[in-house]
């Protein structure tokens, strides 16, 4: 997928989406320390925000390399062989495709803590739409069983990637 190269996202639309995003149940919002803005689950970072609307978000690398194959986002620039991807918000359509991948990233997490997780990755996934690939690619974050597990103690496991 390639992106025009000039075209920044307004404040407007990056606006909208952390106003999305920090709406989330559990999500706390930071400053980032690369500036912009960071979004968390409990003590672990879901994604941020830069200024021009590029979006970095983390991912295990195999939900990182089905979203780069099917050019839903790009290689992180300056961690590309990890499992960040970056999202350029350049159009109002754009923030919905950002919220979208943001809200990827945020699931493994609200997995954890649901009460009952195999009902709410379901949800999830018929919200999202997502394919048989991307609920194949999600479905080892759902817990075997529904035991209610923090915010702060979901966060505490480090990102696969």
């Amino acid at each position: 997928m390639k992106f025009p190269s000039m075209r920044f996202g307004s404040m407007k639309q990056v606006k909208k989406f952390e106003d999305e995003v920090s709406g989330w149940p559990n999500v706390s919002t930071h400053p980032h320390r690369f500036g912009g803005r960071e979004f968390r689950f409990g003590s672990a970072e879901v994604g941020h925000t830069h200024i021009g609307g590029i979006v970095d978000i983390p991912f295990p690398r195999s939900v990182r390399d089905a979203l780069l194959a099917d050019g839903l986002a790009e290689e992180h620039q300056w961690v590309p062989n990890s499992g960040w991807i970056t999202f350029r918000m350049r159009s109002e359509e754009n923030v919905c495709d950002a919220v979208w991948l943001m809200r990827l990233s945020y699931l493994r997490y609200a997995l954890k803590t649901a009460a009952d997780p195999r009902k709410l990755f379901e949800q999830e996934s018929k919200q999202l739409q997502l394919n048989a690939r991307y609920k194949s690619l999600l479905e080892p974050f759902v817990p075997k069983s529904a035991s209610y597990v923090s915010a702060n103690q979901a966060s505490a496991e480090p990102l696969s990637a």
